[in-house]
């Protein structure tokens, strides 16, 4: 079997281009893509040769772990999917490229454990169930925020999970263009923010920066979540934050359970995903949509259509 893929030849050039994919085993699924987005810390580092070498990295590679499409043929112990639509976290199973994640494809075989069955209505928005859940595993771990350093996809979700939760949270944001689209909560530039109290502090900015940037603003024993995907050495100094006993949590990637209380949180109407898909381009626009999507601050998220590629 061969699926049309977007690689990553190396940093700073991409392509789509027919990978032959290994034959599904018996507790396999094969999905037929329909949207797929581009994350904006991980994938970013990707494309721009910064990402951290760790097992599975390198190059070519087939980024992306937010994929969404209907299960289309299966292995005999899970047969009971075929015509689901489901969220597809990625795969591996290419052959003459590596799968980091592996979700940037028209077809991917993944173990059925992997996918997440969705109500199809949710459309080209059900990319963002993995940020979703994302945001839902750092709250998961600590206080809700009522300070959030940034305010893009990753930021909008963690406030409006917030809010859900009663909770109005402030968001600093540097970027002009990324100033609107508040509700319920302000966002404000860290410069004119005069609070000195906030005591659970989410960093979904990735800015290695971030701790010094935000200790004076603390309260003593508060914590700092680090939500983000930092390429640089992460530093800060120690004064400050021995005055006012500072605690720092760095929340990793999302865990199945995580993705289905998100699912239940947009399910009942506590979480929207609306707004936050910015720019929607067919997947054959994939060489021009990587260097638009990380270059444009009006671009919140980048979504491939792939639904009429062959």
């Amino acid at each position: 079997m061969e699926t049309l893929a977007v690689v990553v030849e190396k940093p700073e050039s991409v392509a789509l281009r027919t990978l032959t994919l290994t034959p599904h085993q018996a507790d396999d699924v094969v999905v037929s893509i329909d949207w797929s987005g581009i994350s904006m810390g991980t994938e970013k580092l990707m494309y721009n040769g910064t990402m951290p070498m760790f097992p599975g990295m390198g190059y070519p590679l087939v980024p992306g772990y937010e994929a969404v499409g209907t299960v289309v043929d299966a292995g005999e112990n899970v047969t009971d999917l075929i015509g689901r639509n489901v969220f597809v976290p990625g795969s591996s199973k290419f052959e003459g490229a590596r799968g980091l994640f592996g979700g940037q494809a028209k077809t991917l075989i993944t173990g059925a454990a992997r996918v997440i069955p969705l109500p199809a209505e949710l459309h080209e928005n059900a990319v963002l169930m993995s940020l979703a859940a994302t945001a839902q595993h750092a709250v998961a771990g600590g206080a809700m925020p009522d300070l959030i350093i940034g305010h893009g996809v990753l930021g909008r979700l963690l406030a409006r999970i917030a809010l859900a939760a009663g909770v109005e949270p402030t968001v600093w944001e540097i970027n002009d263009a990324r100033m609107l689209g508040a509700d319920g909560y302000r966002v404000v530039r860290p410069e004119t923010d005069e609070r000195r109290d906030y005591r659970s502090v989410y960093d979904a900015s990735g800015d290695h920066r971030v701790i010094d940037q935000t200790v004076m603003h603390m309260a003593r024993g508060g914590e700092i979540v680090l939500a983000g995907f930092y390429s640089d050495p992460l530093s800060f100094n120690f004064a400050p934050a021995f005055r006012r006993e500072l605690r720092i949590r760095i929340a990793t990637e999302f865990q199945p359970d995580d993705l289905a209380s998100a699912l239940a949180l947009v399910g009942s109407g506590s979480l929207s995903l609306e707004g936050l898909v910015t720019h929607k381009v067919p997947a054959t626009k994939a060489a021009t949509a990587y260097g638009q999507a990380f270059s444009d601050p009006n671009c919140l998220k980048m979504v491939f259509d792939w639904r009429d590629i062959a």
